[in-house]
């Protein structure tokens, strides 16, 4: 299937910022009382969709704007030392000359976004930033309706469950990343998905 809009997730999908995620975890667990992982749980972890993993840590839902607001706040913080995966820039590049429009739809914030991507940012033409995590959908049919495009031309890119949830919502397409912070296992309940292994993959996109 050709595309004509595909809406890329951030965290995970475009930048590599998990370990800084891993490495914060437990000073955010702490300011927010919900438990501590540790190391020898994240492989089981990544194999778990949000809720699941919410549940675990025992994180009520009304927490989570708070938590995001930490976790932004932190990564304004360390952004320089996170970087985009590798060959990122140069398939964005690659997509947006052969008229793919690129846009993105994530959790944080507008700010952490455009300054990790860099000089990346010329490519994107929309930029939802700010989602709840259990909100993108609605994101998501923003940016197609400001493109007028529609739903079987649109493909949502990310790297966890909750990705694909939204992309269903939204009666959309989906594409899970190999790279991201979900393993393959993450995904199995998803009843249609494309699966990219790695960055170049994305090229057969456009």
């Amino acid at each position: 299937m050709s595309y004509r809009l595909a809406i890329f997730d951030f965290d995970g999908t475009l930048a590599d910022s998990f370990p800084f995620f891993v490495a914060v975890f437990n000073q955010v667990a702490d300011k927010h009382a919900f438990s501590r992982i540790h190391p020898e749980e994240l492989d089981v972890l990544r194999q778990q969709g949000a809720r699941e993993i919410m549940a675990h840590i025992g994180m009520p839902r009304w927490k989570l704007p708070l938590v995001a607001r930490t976790f932004m706040s932190l990564m304004k913080r360390h952004r320089s030392s996170i970087p985009l995966f590798k060959d990122i820039a140069t398939v964005l590049s690659h997509l947006d000359e052969k008229g793919l429009i690129l846009a993105i739809v994530s959790s944080n914030s507008r700010e952490n976004v455009t300054q990790i991507l860099g000089s990346s940012c010329r490519h994107f033409r929309a930029f939802e930033c700010g989602a709840s995590i259990f909100g993108k959908a609605s994101r998501l049919r923003r940016v197609m309706r400001q493109f007028g495009v529609r739903r079987e031309e649109v493909i949502y890119i990310g790297d966890q469950p909750m990705d694909g949830e939204a992309a269903a919502s939204a009666g959309v397409a989906f594409g899970a990343v190999a790279w991201g912070y979900g393993a393959v296992d993450a995904f199995r309940d998803l009843p249609s998905l494309e699966w990219f292994a790695d960055v170049n993959e994305l090229r057969r996109l456009a």
